[in-house]
Order: structure tokens, then C-alpha cells, then sequence
């Protein structure tokens, strides 16, 4: 008794030889592409760093909602930013480092959220009673 037909084999041989002829795709070669600068932000100096990562901090809804809380206005902002020193931009740009991105915590009680609903979803499907007291 053999373990493969001679049919199984030819058939197994004809499709292995299909597959590496006509399905088989060479892998891609990948590789670095050059930067170029996008003509928005022409940054070239570390002041101008320093302006773009402050501007961006200013633009935080947190941050604007309190510097109108204040009475500044955006103008104010722009013109104050534009009279300071190299060393206050500097100060203020390491300061706004600790900035959150972007966002507020509703995405984390969110994810809590479906995180205590799948434990509970678990729980039940193992038969296990819940009580909350």
C-alpha cells in the first residue's frame, strides 16, 4: 500500500510547479527615500523650532481657552511671541514639552469601559455568577 497515489503525486507535482511559476511573487526590495521639505515649515534654525513647538502648544484647546480666560487674545499671543528672546522662546518651548498631544480622557474611560465589559462578558460565559454589593 503505498502512502501517495501516483495521481496525488503528479497532481501535488503539477500544482508546486504552478505555484512557483506563475503565483510566486518575489519579494519586495525595499530602501530609504531622500527627505524634501514640504514648503509649509522651513524650519532652519532652533528659534524657528522653538516658534513652531510653542505655536503648536497654543493651538491646544486647554491652552487657548485659558489664555482667553486671561483676556489675551490670539493677535496678543502672536505679537508677544514674535518680541521675545531666543532664550524665553527657548524656555517656553521646553515647557510645553509636557503638553498632552492632543485629546482628552474620555478615549481611557472608554477603553475602561469595554475592558470591565469584557471581563464581565468572559465571567458569564464561564458560568460564573456576578454580585455587586
Amino acid at each position: 500500500m503505498k502512502l501517495f497515489p501516483r495521481r496525488l503525486r503528479f497532481a501535488t507535482a503539477l500544482f508546486m510547479s504552478a505555484w512557483l511559476t506563475l503565483l510566486y511573487a518575489a519579494p519586495a526590495g525595499a530602501g530609504l527615500v531622500a527627505s524634501r521639505t514640504s514648503g509649509v515649515t522651513a524650519i532652519d534654525s532652533p528659534r524657528a523650532a522653538d516658534v513652531v513647538m510653542v505655536q503648536r502648544a497654543l493651538e491646544n484647546r486647554v491652552v487657548a481657552q485659558k489664555l482667553r480666560d486671561y483676556g489675551v487674545s490670539p493677535d496678543e499671543v502672536q505679537i508677544r511671541l514674535a518680541s521675545m528672546s531666543d532664550q524665553d522662546v527657548h524656555t517656553l518651548a521646553s515647557a510645553t514639552k509636557g503638553l498632552p498631544a492632543g485629546g482628552d480622557a474620555i478615549g481611557a474611560l472608554i477603553g475602561i469601559a469595554i475592558l470591565v465589559l469584557l471581563v464581565i462578558l468572559i465571567l458569564k460565559l464561564l458560568n460564573k455568577d456576578i454580585v455587586v454589593k
